[in-house]
């Protein structure tokens, strides 16, 4: 065999590696290649719910237990060790908790499962061509679809415990939607940021435990405590968190303040978040 035929049998491809320069991509080519690979990321988020608990006995039902029993943890933290309340004002109370703390769950969710998306699918990265941001994307479509049923618990218990309803209560998705822009936005700056510092996942969830007793979540955000109050407006959960409780546990119209907070705290954070990924995200496999 002549060294013609051998070089047609065999044409490898060549991959040239040049040193990288950090900046934005071409953003209509890319927002284009984000929407077309959107069944990808739905599919590895159906993956990543049909994998969670299949181990456990209780299995999927873990996404409403666990919410529960962190309401009931600090139920008890804030009713009886604290001295209580009326009998009325404690299933208030309860009903503000799992209203609060299941919304809270589902960021922090979508926040630490995003962090680690970069870092975790790495094999991903190295192997196939794709816009980076699918990956915490998807986390949190996952945590969103993990929400949900917390929803058809938190109606049962507001029933039960006769809290108040009206035409307002239509509104508290505006606040959840805002929530969802803003936690999108925080796990793509977490997830860059773990690709450089992996450290980033040992801190994070003292981070958010930090944030929950900093937010309107065991309290309403009137009645803050006073230690807390002057760090209220620059705590982006005080209007998204706030204005959701609001108007999903009380029935009420959350003050202008909040809606203007809530919109701008949302928007910063997606457009920061988004920009700062897009960034740096093609450097990821090289840092992998």
């Amino acid at each position: 065999m002549n060294a013609t035929s051998v070089d047609e049998e065999f044409n490898p491809s060549v991959h040239v590696y040049e040193p990288h320069k950090a900046g934005l991509p071409p953003l209509r080519p890319y927002f284009r290649a984000l929407w077309e690979r959107r069944v990808f990321a739905a599919e590895m988020s159906r993956t990543g719910i049909r994998a969670a608990n299949t181990n456990t006995f209780f299995g999927q039902i873990w996404l409403v237990i666990n919410p529960l029993l962190l309401a009931a943890v600090y139920y008890l933290l804030t009713q009886i060790i604290a001295g209580g309340s009326t009998r009325q004002g404690a299933a208030a109370t309860f009903a503000h908790l799992c209203g609060g703390l299941f919304v809270f769950y589902y960021f922090q969710g979508a926040v630490s499962t995003g962090a680690g998306s970069v870092v975790g699918g790495g094999k991903l990265l190295m192997n196939m061509a794709f816009p980076r941001m699918l990956l915490p994307l998807s986390a949190l479509r996952t945590a969103f679809f993990r929400f949900l049923p917390t929803m058809f618990v938190y109606a049962v218990i507001h029933v039960v415990v006769g809290g108040p309803f009206g035409f307002v209560m239509l509104l508290a998705p505006v606040f959840l939607f805002l929530l969802t822009m803003f936690a999108a936005g925080m796990s793509m700056i977490f997830a860059a940021l773990q690709v450089y510092f992996r450290d980033t996942a040992s801190f994070l969830p003292y981070f958010m435990r930090i944030w929950l007793y900093l937010s309107p979540v065991l309290w309403f955000a009137e009645v803050a405590p006073e230690k807390f109050k002057p760090f209220l407006p620059f705590n982006p959960l005080t209007s998204l968190i706030g204005g959701w409780t609001d108007l999903l546990v009380r029935a009420k119209m959350p003050p202008l303040e909040m809606w203007i907070g809530g919109v701008i705290w949302a928007v910063a954070a997606l457009a920061i978040g988004s920009l700062f990924f897009m960034s740096r995200e093609r450097e990821f496999a090289v840092r992998l």
